[in-house]
């Protein structure tokens, strides 16, 4: 069981990843047919919202396109800035999805930001005192790793809602602003759905280490 287990939690994340970069690989080949960047893209739906003071910048690397609530900034990989394939429409629409979001409250991406610094806290405290609680018999020391892990599982499971609601935003906004046409929305959603798979891949695995140690804490007050 323990070595099926092992597998889950080691395939499903290698299997998220190889699925969008193919499917980022494939599309970003393949040019829009309106012919818009990506930072076009981005600030034609910022604009047709009202979001005049967010910025559309480009940042370096693949896939490190992301949208920073603090300084208002939507921030694309150049490739995805500069090109004008659908993969980096559907990118840069996803990340003004959050944007959006952010003008309007939404309450999961609220949650979200206020459980930041929890989990950053929490992910890199909760392992030493699983440790210690696992190799000191401790119940003690494991039942507080297992709270302050249940904080960073309980983000990633938040998160969920955030990113299909900006995937959701974001095939609104280009299809309802005519910036893809009808036969490349499939192409788009393609690229969106396999992004969101790494972080339902990420919430499964949080959720699955979560429940095993759970389990090895209900072993070990039973054998006290």
């Amino acid at each position: 069981m323990y070595i099926i287990y092992f597998l889950i939690i080691l395939i499903l994340p290698i299997y998220a990843q190889i699925k969008v970069k193919n499917a980022y690989r494939k599309f970003s080949q393949v040019p829009a047919t309106k012919g818009m960047t990506g930072a076009q893209v981005a600030r034609m739906i910022l604009d047709h919202h009202g979001l005049y003071d967010v910025r559309v910048v480009p940042t370096q690397g693949i896939l490190s396109d992301h949208y920073n609530p603090a300084t208002k900034t939507v921030a694309l990989s150049e490739d995805n800035y500069y090109n004008t394939s659908i993969a980096g429409t559907a990118v840069a629409a996803h990340e003004v999805g959050h944007a959006i979001q952010h003008k309007e409250a939404y309450s999961f991406l609220t949650l979200r930001s206020k459980l930041v610094p929890v989990a950053n806290i929490s992910s890199n405290a909760s392992w030493i005192f699983v440790m210690i609680g696992i190799f000191a018999a401790s119940t003690n020391m494991l039942l507080l790793g297992i709270v302050l892990l249940a904080a960073g599982v309980l983000f990633q499971i938040v998160t969920l809602p955030v990113e299909f609601d900006a995937s959701k935003r974001a095939m609104n906004e280009v299809v309802s602003l005519g910036i893809i046409s009808n036969n490349e929305e499939r192409s788009a959603k393609k690229v969106l759905s396999a992004a969101a798979m790494t972080y339902v891949a990420a919430a499964a695995v949080a959720v699955l280490e979560l429940l095993r140690l759970v389990l090895i804490y209900t072993n070990m007050k039973s054998e006290d």
